[in-house]
C-alpha cells in the first residue's frame, strides 16, 4: 500500500534520479567541473535535468606558453641590461592621475628644462607594451601602459629635484615608505622597460611590421563581471565570469542549475553585459 504523502492516496514519490556528471569515482574535482555546452541544435528548450544529463567533464584549456626569446631578442635585453647599469641616478616611481601618464611625462620634461634641472632629473619614462586587444569581437594591436597611473623617473634625489617632480601638474606623489621616496632596483626597472625595448627592436628589424607574438586581451569583459547568457542552452541565465582565455576567445562562468552554482564553458559570442 502506498504511503500518503499529502498528495492523495496512492501517490508514489518518484525514484531518486542519479545524474552522472562524468567525474571519476573518488575524484576531488567534483566542485570544479568544466562543462561542454555543445548539446546539438535541437529546437526544443531543454529542461534542467536534460542539460545536466548531457554535461561532460572537460579539462580547462591551458593558456599558451610565452614565446621563447630568439638570439636577437636576447641581445636586445642584454643591451638594455648593460645600458641601465651604466646610467647615473636612481629610478623612482611617481603617482599620476589615471590616464595622464604621457601628459605627466611631457609636463615633467618641460619643467626640467624651464627650471634648469637637467643635472638632477635625467628622464621620465612611461613603460609600455604591445598587446592584441579584442573589443566587440574585433582584434587590433594597441600600445598600452604597463603601470597605469605611474611614471618612472631617473633622477638624483635632492630637495629641489623632489619639489620639481612633486609639483608637476597631474603628479600626486612619489611611491614612498614613511614619506621617503623608495628607488627601484635595476632588475625591476629592466623588467618594466623590456616589453617596449623588444617591440622597438622588432619593429626596426621588420620595417615597422611588429612580428613578435603579442599577448591577447579581452577589453569587453573582466573576471568577476556579471553577464547574461544570450545564446545556447543557458540563454536567459545570469552568469559570473571566473576565467577568461583571450587566445581561444572562451571563458568559464558560474551559472545556477538546480540551486547549485555550476561552472560552464562559454564563448564570447554567447554572453553580453547586464
Amino acid at each position: 500500500m502506498s504511503e500518503n504523502n499529502g498528495f492523495g492516496e496512492g501517490f508514489e514519490e518518484p525514484a531518486e534520479i542519479e545524474i552522472d556528471l562524468g567525474v571519476p569515482e573518488g575524484s576531488d574535482e567534483t566542485d570544479d567541473l568544466g562543462l561542454n555546452l555543445d548539446f546539438g541544435t535541437g529546437s526544443e528548450e531543454a529542461s534542467d535535468a536534460d542539460l545536466l544529463a548531457n554535461l561532460t567533464a572537460e579539462e580547462p584549456e591551458p593558456e599558451p606558453e610565452p614565446a621563447a626569446l630568439d638570439a636577437d631578442e636576447e641581445a636586445v635585453l642584454a643591451e638594455l641590461h648593460e645600458h641601465l647599469r651604466g646610467q647615473v641616478g636612481d629610478w623612482y616611481v611617481i603617482h599620476t592621475y589615471s590616464g595622464m601618464e604621457n601628459r605627466v611625462k611631457q609636463n615633467l620634461d618641460n619643467r626640467v628644462r624651464t627650471l634648469g634641472m637637467e643635472d638632477y632629473i635625467y628622464e621620465a619614462v612611461v613603460p609600455t607594451e604591445e598587446v592584441i586587444e579584442t573589443r566587440n569581437g574585433a582584434r587590433k594591436p594597441v600600445t598600452r601602459t604597463v603601470l597605469p597611473g605611474y611614471v618612472l623617473v631617473r633622477m638624483e634625489l635632492t630637495d629641489a629635484s623632489w619639489a620639481a617632480v612633486r609639483h608637476t601638474p597631474s603628479v600626486t606623489g612619489f611611491v614612498a615608505h614613511a614619506n621617503a621616496p623608495v628607488p627601484l632596483s635595476l632588475d625591476e626597472v629592466e623588467k618594466m622597460l623590456a616589453p617596449a625595448a623588444l617591440a622597438k627592436a622588432s619593429a626596426a628589424a621588420t620595417g615597422g611590421a611588429k612580428s613578435r607574438a603579442k599577448k591577447v586581451e579581452i577589453a569587453d569583459f573582466n573576471v568577476g563581471d556579471s553577464v547574461m547568457v544570450v545564446q545556447g542552452p543557458f540563454a536567459g541565465v545570469h552568469a559570473t565570469i571566473t576565467e577568461i582565455n583571450a587566445n581561444s576567445q572562451r571563458l568559464k562562468a558560474l551559472v545556477e542549475i538546480l540551486g547549485r552554482e555550476t561552472p560552464v564553458d562559454l564563448t564570447l559570442g554567447q554572453i553580453q553585459r547586464v
